[in-house]
């Protein structure tokens, strides 16, 4: 699967948590596409960012909550970019079936964002324009990911915070519990061994074949379970 992620953010280079997130993309699968160092003049190349979508299989919108909505050059890239004939219109979508997600960072705490809180909308209400286009350009629409006070996290929630990034950027569509465990056995045998001592790479080791025969078992026990359906 290819992820391609469109960040918006006018100032990213004094961003911790876009550098953050920068930091802990997988090595592989996916494209980090920073709209304001491609397009300073805000000329944007509408042929090469329509291939970038095709290219892909997820696509990402990540930026910053300015006002309820994003940065501006997304905006304009949505406008110019988003077209008829490509995105949407009376041919195919080039988008259809494509997933698209929100990876939205804030100043402000998560539990503001209901009826209320400061901020008295929820975040699936402040970002209903996002769905349309989900739906419009009939592409399937991904839960958002928000990340509120990212410079307040403790070292424990950062760390939390990596994994369901690195999930949601390279996770397989699917919540099942075998591609849950897909995931984790990936992320183990690569990220999971950097800088570790070689006990350490050795009790991971050891996980990683607990996972494997706890799978085994499962599957041993839904076989069963399904036999004794039949039979009944």
């Amino acid at each position: 699967m290819r992820t391609l992620i469109i960040i918006s953010h006018p100032t990213l280079k004094e961003s911790h948590t876009q550098s953050f997130l920068q930091e802990s993309l997988p090595e592989k699968g996916t494209t980090w596409h920073h709209l304001e160092a491609c397009y300073p003049d805000h000329k944007i190349d509408r042929e090469k960012e329509q291939q970038l979508l095709t290219d892909h299989d997820r696509i990402i919108f990540q930026f910053p909550f300015y006002w309820y909505s994003s940065p501006p050059l997304l905006k304009q890239w949505q406008d110019e970019v988003l077209t008829e004939g490509f995105a949407y219109g009376n041919y195919e979508s080039e988008l259809k079936e494509k997933e698209f997600g929100l990876v939205i960072t804030t100043g402000v705490h998560e539990r503001e964002y209901q009826p209320g809180g400061n901020e008295e909308y929820t975040i699936s209400e402040l970002t209903r324009p996002y769905q349309a286009i989900a739906r419009k350009c009939k592409m399937i629409l991904l839960p958002t990911l928000l990340i509120s006070r990212f410079d307040y996290m403790s070292e424990e929630e950062r760390k939390t915070l990596l994994i369901r990034y690195r999930q949601y950027v390279s996770k397989v569509s699917g919540f099942t519990l075998s591609s849950k465990e897909d995931w984790f056995e990936k992320e183990l045998q690569t990220i999971g061994k950097i800088n570790m001592s070689d006990s350490d790479q050795q009790l991971i080791d050891i996980l990683i074949t607990q996972m494997k025969e706890n799978r085994e078992n499962l599957d041993d026990l839904n076989w069963t379970l399904q036999e004794m359906k039949d039979l009944g």
